[in-house]
């Protein structure tokens, strides 16, 4: 945990990585129980849209773990561009290996963190220990467009995103898997899946296939380098785009990716499992679409109060996603702070007042840590 140094920074990115993050921290629970609750229409839509689809499609759970690589890769530009931008050659040197230090350092911490919120590391049972995991997968696709970020200009990284893309693709149905063949996008038939199954070491989370296995790692980098691009046209200081065409450009952007991700669709499932390519551009188009809104809504025309809350989440992101699985028992916390007031309610409004509850809770402490300046760093 350290104090927030001044730095170039964007706080409408903030504000949408807590946007992003609320949801898997507590406002599912939100939502869940009052569509269990009311039954109401739009949260029993909204919860629909809060779980993850079974094998190919897409809701807006699907969308929350692509959407904050993409968020990571915009930061890239912010966090290492001024490094970069070093005049002599020496500082120059300085700066490349002062980044390439750091970025090894997030990488491995995110890793160890990630197997800690798996909950089953066993030190003398690595058979029943799951490597794989979501902020293990965060750190090597940032790691790697990184690495692209740093070491080849912008043509070259274009050129880099297609070839992953579309070399996995073609991996993906050209490479045959023993027993079923080449081409079989089935949980049990997939390339994924198989490699999962013969090198990743211990178990898998869906016991056919990780969803954040080895090969999905690859379109996982184009999640990031669509950040890394982003931010680089953010970043870009030019007389001929104002913020608010910037804005209006990245919108654009968003809807040319769903686009293209709807008809590779056809030919290549959108599907959050296997991380198809379509399902970058497709998951791509939605978050820019959403930063396209929070910039101009937050950046531009400077409306910042509201954001606030997600701010503080946003701030503090890893922290508490570590927290909220299974380092603090919220619920239990809830329970016992609000428990006059959730008695006062039927059992099945209990659900969501103990929901409410675990929400204020985390905001509370966010808030704190945000007066305080106290943020943790990876």
């Amino acid at each position: 945990m350290e104090k927030e140094k001044k730095t170039e920074r964007l706080l409408s990115l903030d504000a949408l990585r807590g946007f992003d993050m609320m949801w898997i921290i507590s406002g599912e629970i939100v939502v869940h129980a009052l569509a269990k609750a009311s039954g109401d229409p739009v949260s029993v839509w909204m919860s629909n849209q809060l779980h993850h689809t079974p094998w190919n499609g897409f809701t807006f759970y699907d969308m929350i773990f692509p959407l904050f690589i993409f968020i990571a890769g915009i930061s890239m530009p912010y966090s290492f561009g001024h490094k970069l931008e070093e005049k002599t050659n020496g500082a120059l040197k300085k700066a490349q290996r002062e980044s390439y230090i750091a970025l090894i350092k997030r990488t491995l911490i995110l890793i160890v963190c990630g197997l800690v919120v798996n909950k089953d590391l066993q030190f003398n049972d690595y058979e029943h220990t799951r490597f794989a995991s979501v902020l293990g997968r965060i750190a090597l696709s940032c790691f790697f467009a990184a690495l692209i970020f740093l070491n080849f200009k912008l043509r070259t990284q274009i050129v880099l995103f297609f070839s992953l893309l579309i070399g996995y693709w073609v991996l993906m149905i050209t490479i045959p898997v023993p027993v079923f063949g080449s081409g079989v996008l089935t949980p049990e038939g997939n390339l994924e899946g198989y490699i999962d199954r013969i090198l990743l070491p211990g178990k898998l989370h869906r016991i056919v296939y990780d969803p954040e296995g080895i090969l999905s790692t690859i379109p996982a980098i184009g999640t990031a380098l669509l950040g890394v691009f982003t931010g680089q046209f953010l970043r870009m200081k030019t007389e001929r785009l104002t913020m608010i065409q910037k804005g209006l450009a990245i919108a654009t952007a968003g809807v040319i990716l769903l686009a293209l991700g709807l008809l590779w669709n056809f030919v290549f499932p959108i599907n959050k499992n296997m991380w198809t390519s379509s399902f970058v551009f497709y998951a791509g188009g939605w978050s820019m679409l959403l930063l396209s809104a929070f910039y101009l809504v937050i950046d531009v025309f400077g409306l910042k109060k509201w954001c606030m809350p997600f701010v503080w989440i946003g701030m503090n992101s890893i922290l508490i996603y570590m927290a909220a699985h299974g380092v603090i028992n919220f619920e239990s916390t809830s329970t016992f702070l609000f428990e006059g007031l959730i008695k006062s309610f039927s059992a099945a409004w209990q659900e969501v007042w103990i929901g409410v509850g675990i929400l204020m809770i985390q905001l509370a402490l966010l808030y704190f840590l945000y007066k305080k300046k106290w943020f943790l760093k990876v």
